[in-house]
Formats: structure tokens, sequence, C-alpha cells
């Protein structure tokens, strides 16, 4: 007995079958046509490939995605890969996979792996960003979901930057068509764009590390903006432990100083909120997916 997760990126599409304790037995990825019937295909050839290759079939199907489900029209919204805005994706998915399929924002998936058995395993409440090509988060609360009346729980990456400062306002241009949203800030993207001199996250994090100053002080940036942001959360909700996952969650350094940087901004005499980077890595979005299904599923 299998269980199937997908993780449906802005620029891949991954498909894994996990067995009942969890472990990954078939993986399989693609380029995302970026096409939005290419891209249902892709997902029915590559479900078809992993279930092969695990030599057992599902019974149901669970994907993660950007963007989330309108409990209003039950189509797609928010997605920052823009052409599956508007889209019935769970219902089309479900005649392409002809079987059930459960559908949520990739940063719940992180979210829901890490608490099953990742950084947040054991504790009760578990808030997860993804800083990566965009910026999102996800909430778990005692090993469930939550997502809200409006279906937006947990989206963090589109509202402001806290406590901005007079240079910061008011802030870069936002895909979603309004200015300063954390995602313009926080993602790996931002970052690049913040150092300002072309080059990627990992070539700035290794100047950083060799003594260069611009690097250094963007790195700083950095830090102080998401040590800001993650205050926010720690007001509203106040997590045992926050996970960060998505390419920026490798920069060590974010480990060292985000307590520092978290703590004069949190509404409390003390604060000591464990920050901790993603076990399952980039496993967390196929992983959670698949989780998106109760254990007592097949």
């Amino acid at each position: 007995m299998i269980r199937i997760g997908v993780d449906f990126g802005g620029t891949k599409i991954e498909a894994a079958a996990l067995d009942r304790e969890g472990a990954i037995v078939a993986r399989l990825r693609v380029p995302n046509p970026g096409d939005y019937r290419l891209a249902l295909a892709a997902v029915a050839d590559l479900v078809a490939q992993v279930e092969q290759a695990a030599g057992a079939r599902a019974d149901q199907v669970g994907v993660g995605m950007p963007g989330s489900i309108s409990p209003r029209t039950g189509l797609i919204r928010n997605a920052n890969s823009v052409w599956l805005n508007g889209q019935p994706f769970g219902a089309d998915l479900e005649a392409a996979l002809r079987r059930p399929v459960r559908l949520a924002n990739d940063a719940n998936c992180l979210a829901l792996s890490e608490a099953a058995d990742g950084a947040g395993a054991g504790a009760r409440v578990v808030f997860a960003a993804i800083l990566g090509t965009g910026c999102g988060g996800g909430v778990v609360v005692d090993g469930a979901l939550v997502e809200g009346r409006n279906g937006v729980a947990g989206e963090w990456g589109h509202s402001p930057l806290p406590w901005a400062t007079a240079d910061e306002r008011p802030g870069p241009a936002c895909w979603c068509g309004r200015r300063g949203c954390l995602e313009t800030w926080i993602s790996g993207p931002a970052f690049e764009a913040d150092h300002g001199a072309g080059l990627k996250a990992p070539e700035i994090i290794a100047q950083a590390s060799s003594g260069d100053a611009a690097a250094q002080a963007a790195l700083a940036r950095y830090v102080d903006r998401l040590g800001r942001a993650l205050a926010v959360v720690v007001d509203l909700i106040d997590p045992d432990v926050i996970v960060l996952g998505g390419g920026m969650s490798n920069v060590a350094e974010l480990y060292e100083r985000l307590p520092a940087a978290l703590a004069p901004h949190v509404f409390a005499d003390g604060v000591d909120t464990p920050i901790r980077p993603a076990i399952h890595g980039d496993s967390s979005g196929v992983r959670g997916a698949a989780w998106l299904w109760p254990r007592s599923t097949p």
C-alpha cells in the first residue's frame, strides 16, 4: 500500500510514492511546462510512472501547489503561477487521475510534513515558512492543517514588512498588485535584488562568509527583516517551533542570528521559540502533499 504526493511548483513538478511509514519508495520530477492543459497531462504521467516504479497504485493523490482554493468558487486564486488562477484545478486533476485528489498550498504541505515527522515533530503548534522563489507560510495545530474560514490561514508572504523604516517604504512592487509585501523583501530573489550586484543568493552568502562588506550588509538587512516578519507570527500564534524551508533556509547564519533579531519585536518579556531548518528539505513538498490524506487512509 502506498500514498502519492505531488509537489506542483512554478518551475518543476515532482511526484513521490510513500509507504505506510512515510518513506519515499519512488520519486520523479519534470519541468513544469507552464501551460494549464500540458501541466495536467504532466501530473497524470508522473503519477503513472511513480506508481509503476513503486509497483502499486494509490487510491487517492495529494497535491501541493502555489496559491489557494477559494471556498466560494472552488477555483485557484493567489498563485504566482498566474495561469493557474481561476482554474478548477482540483476537479480537472481528479478527472485526469481518475481518483480523489486533495489540494493544499505548498507552504501548508511543508508545515504538515515537518509537523508529522520532521523539525516540528512532537510540537503542538508549528509554523513553517517557505523562503524560496516566493514566500509563504503554513500552520499546523495538533497534527492538522489550519486553513481558516477564507482558506488563507498562514498566508504570510503578502502581508507588509513590519516596522518598515523610511527607506523601506513604500517597498518594491509585488506581482499581487501591492507594494512592500514580505515576498518582495525575504524571498530568495528579493535578497538578490537587495544586494544589487546580479549575484545568486549562494554567491552572496559565500562572499559574506569571506568578509565582503556589501554581502555582509545585505545579509544583515535580510536577517533583520526576517526577524521582524517572524516576530509578528509569534505575537499572533506563538508557535512551539518555527520551521524554515526553501532555498534561503539553507543559510546556516539564519539560525545563529534570527533569535536575537526576532526577540526585540515580540510583545513579551522573553522569547525562546526555536527556529529550525526543515529536516526533509526539498522532500517536504511531496511528503506533505501525501499526508493530506489521514494516516488511517491507505
